[in-house]
This record gives C-alpha cells, structure tokens and sequence, in this order.
C-alpha cells in the first residue's frame, strides 16, 4: 500500500527511509501506515515481498530458512533503492530479527533507519492468538525467538517499547527520529532562495521563530515555531482570526497553546502523587500560575505538507512540574476549514496531572465585538472571584452569559468558561460567531477533549487599538484550577496519551 502527501517532509541530518523491524505480533504493519500517513510519505509492508511458496510455508506451520528468505530480503532491497534513488521518503516494514538480516538491508543505505518495536514474549503471544486470518500463526513464535537477535548500540536503532497505543508509538518514533534536525523540505529548488518564500519553507520570523504557510483552495494559515501558536488564518482574503504579525510579539495569547493546563493555577500551587509542588508565578499582579509551560518553547518540524503541518515538543520535568511529556499540535487545512489536534503522551514512568487548551482570537469583521452574534450552546457559566480562579458553578438561565440563543454581545465584558455543552449525535458542538448582516460568520468546533469553553472579549489587552476587536474563544480540557480541585483534570499515566480536538469553519451565506 502507499501513504500520499505532497511535498513529502523531511528534516537536513534526519532519515529519508525508514527501516521498521520487530517480531510478527509487534504492530509493524500498523505502526508503518500511522508513521507514513503522519509524514506524508510512501509506504510497502514486507509481507507484501513474500512468495507465494513462503506465504504457504508459514501458513502450515513451517518456519522459513535463510534460504527461502534471501529472496524476499533482496525484493524488498531492490524497491528501497528505487525510492532513494526517486528521492521518495518511505516507510518501510520488515520482520529482519537476524543481524545478518538487517545489514543486508542497511548496508550501503546511509539514507535509512532503523526502528525497532520491541515487546515482552507474553504480549507477542497474545498479540499473535487474537488476531486470525493472517498466513503467521502463533505455533511459530518459538521459531521468531530462535532467530531475533536484537539490534546492538552499533546498529543504532531507534528502540520503543509496544505496550503502548500504535499513536502513542508513532508519536515516540517521530520524537526519536528528529530530535537535533532541522527541518526543510523536499523539492523545493533553488528558485525557492531568490525569490518570495515558496510553500512548505520555513520563514524566518525574528520574534516566534520559523514560521510555516499552509494553504487549500482559498484557505490560508501561519503557525510558527515559537509555541506551535496559530499566527494567521483567513478565506479567500478575508481574515478568520484576529491573530498577530509576521515578526510582531505574541500578546494577549493569541493563537497559543496552553499545556500542560490552561488557564490559571492560583498561587501556582498544588499537590500531586504526594508531592507540594509550586509553579511559576507568571501571572503576579493576581499571584497565579498561567497558561501552562510551552507558549514560549521552540517546538520543532515532524511533517509538513502543502496543507498540513505536523509540530512537536517535549516537555522535560522541572520545577513544579516533574514531569516528562511529549507534544504534538498538527494543523491541518481542508474544504470545510482548519483543524487542530493536540496530543501529549506520558513518557515518563510516573502518573503526570494535565490539562490543554488553545487560545485563538476569532473575528467575523466587525470593529468590535460588540456587535458579533454570538452563539455558546452551553448550559453553565463558572463564576470566578477577582483572581479568574472558579468559586461556583451556575446555571446560565436568566443570566446575561445566556448565549444558546444567537444574540449581539454588546458591551458586556466576558472572560467566562462555559460548561455543559451540549453535543451534536457525532459528539460535536459548536461555537458560533456571525457578522450582525448574518451572511457571514464563523463556527468554532468543539470536539474530542473539549469539555470547557472560555469566551473572552480582549477587555485588557496590553497591545494599543486592539481592545475588543476580535473574539477569544478557548478550547479546554479543563477549567481554571484544575490542577488544585481536580475539576475536569487528566491523569495520564505511562504511556497514556491525550487529544484534544478542535477546529475553525468560516462559512458565508449566497
């Protein structure tokens, strides 16, 4: 099979093949299509080489001998040499447990690296009895232990663990695999370093870092490097976000990711796992803890293409938060719009507390927020005291943060999380900002994660002349606090990963 992108990424001093190697039961084939989807590259599973004759061999039970393999080794080394030499990046999957194996396939292949899934003989064996239909029968695990000779330091392979879910793996490989690269792009040409910045390049930003152009039909979208945060984003010319420019300092938030919690943790601490931890306090004027530990992080280029960028980060344990986490944000642009998707996964060996949200500002095209229609179909409003830290839950009945009906926001000053959303059949809700005209607008997606919304209408911005012009409306895992009442908290223990989703979509009426 082939996984499809264009441009297919790839980083300067980082692989162009990949070379995935592990015992049948160990989740190559799968593993292969997560990572080649999530670069954009091609594809070929190894079984794919075998002969007919192997094919039945196994299938009756009988293991196959250096010699049946030879061949099989050989195909699958003449398809490596035409994507290299195609300078397609691939993937690909083989069993290869013999270091005779792998040099055959390695050897005089400087472009390719080795992964290798390695499992306890236990979860091989239970992975084997429970699947069916496949010509690799569990009698013959014995006959996978005889022959693997496990990769050495010299062989340098990238060694993950698979108790874990194939997302979570994938999300450790790609870690792994670009760690200390820089990023660039291939088929991009010369043209690209005398002329305007072509699509797929990284852009020098002096203040955020790099930043990376995505674009489908009429849609584009900037993220940059500094925090993975969403700089710009609009429709056929017409801006969507009220977002920040190239090289402008990021203030208000704008466009940021907020983890590992959102919002405010008050006096910045808290206890965990036994612990009395403290954060940083970021937010002194009201003694608090804000917006989580990578808004000013460099995060790095796992994928790219012409409509999608795939960022990651890994957040090392420090002070108040001695926790070990990867990170990804993947951006990705379509007919209906913009997604987002953010997943931390817990490569620590202790339970870690987490939270996550984003913090982008929507404008439909009005001077203010005043008049934007808004639309927040959530049933409960959290009050807070002068801090911005929750004291109470309530109804949003009677109240003026009653928005489950379309109505002007006014001059009514919100920075309000909403709870009680109420969810579509598919598990959706959505946000809705609409011009006052009602022939334009914008609905903010709430999906997998999202359990809170905050709406904040820019009342204290520091920047001049952008007092309430555009609509902050947050995605969050959790509220405010979260860290000290446990309110809507994540704890992900080893090895467990989270996703929030969420996304933009511009819509205009005929």
């Amino acid at each position: 099979m082939t996984a499809e992108a264009a441009p297919r990424a790839v980083h300067a001093g980082a692989p162009r093949l990949v070379l995935i190697v592990g015992m049948s039961g160990s989740g190559k084939t799968t593993v292969g299509r997560l990572l080649a989807e999530r670069l954009g590259w091609r594809l070929r599973d190894g079984d794919e080489f075998h002969s007919p004759e192997n094919r039945a061999r196994m299938a009756s039970g009988h293991p196959l001998t250096d010699a049946d393999r030879q061949p099989w080794l050989d195909a699958i080394g003449t398809w490596m040499d035409g994507e290299i030499a195609a300078g397609e990046p691939a993937v690909v999957t083989c069993s290869a447990l013999k270091r005779a194996y792998r040099d055959k396939l390695l050897s005089g292949r400087p472009e390719a690296r080795l992964v290798y899934l390695h499992g306890s003989r236990a979860l091989i064996h239970d992975r084997l009895a429970s699947r069916h239909g496949h010509f690799f029968p569990a009698r013959l695990l014995e006959s996978q232990l005889a022959d693997l000779q496990e990769p050495g330091p010299d062989e340098h392979p990238l060694t993950v663990e698979i108790d874990q879910t194939p997302e979570a793996i994938v999300t450790e490989v790609l870690s792994l695999m670009y760690r200390g690269a820089e990023p660039e792009v291939l088929g991009v040409g010369a043209a690209a370093s005398t002329a305007a910045p072509a699509e797929g390049v990284h852009v020098p930003s002096s203040a955020t870092g790099d930043e990376w152009r995505l674009s489908s039909g009429g849609h584009t979208a900037v993220v940059v490097r500094m925090g993975a945060g969403l700089r710009h984003y609009e429709v056929d010319g017409r801006p969507v976000l009220d977002g920040f420019d190239a090289g402008s300092p990021v203030l208000g938030g704008r466009g940021q990711i907020l983890a590992p919690w959102p919002n405010r943790v008050g006096d910045g601490r808290y206890r965990f796992g036994g612990q009395d931890l403290q954060l940083p306090l970021n937010e002194s004027e009201k003694n608090n803890a804000i917006h989580g530990l990578l808004r000013w992080h460099p995060w790095q280029l796992l994928a790219r293409g012409d409509d999608m960028v795939l960022l990651g980060t890994t957040l090392f344990p420090q002070p108040g938060y001695p926790f070990l986490l990867d990170v990804t944000a993947e951006y990705r642009l379509g007919p209906d719009g913009l997604d987002v998707t953010l997943r931390a996964t817990n490569t620590g060996d202790a339970p870690a507390p987490y939270g996550v949200g984003q913090h982008p500002y929507v404008t439909v095209g009005t001077a203010t927020a005043d008049s934007v229609l808004l639309t927040v179909p959530a049933r409960y409003r959290l009050k807070t005291d002068e801090r911005g830290l929750p004291t109470g839950r309530e109804s949003v009945d009677g109240t003026p943060f009653d928005f489950r009906t379309a109505r002007p926001i006014g001059e009514q000053p919100l920075d309000t999380a909403f709870t009680g959303i109420d969810r579509d059949a598919r598990g959706r809700a959505f946000v809705r900002l609409a011009h006052p005209s009602g022939l334009r607008g914008v609905d903010v997606e709430l999906g997998e994660g999202t359990r809170y919304v905050q709406i904040y209408t820019g009342d204290t911005p520091a920047e001049p002349g952008r007092r309430r012009t555009g609509v902050a409306v947050e995605p969050m895992s959790c509220p405010a606090d979260a860290f000290r009442s446990g309110t809507g908290l994540t704890v992900l223990e080893p090895g467990a990963r989270h996703t929030l989703h969420w996304g933009l979509r511009p819509w205009e009426r005929p």
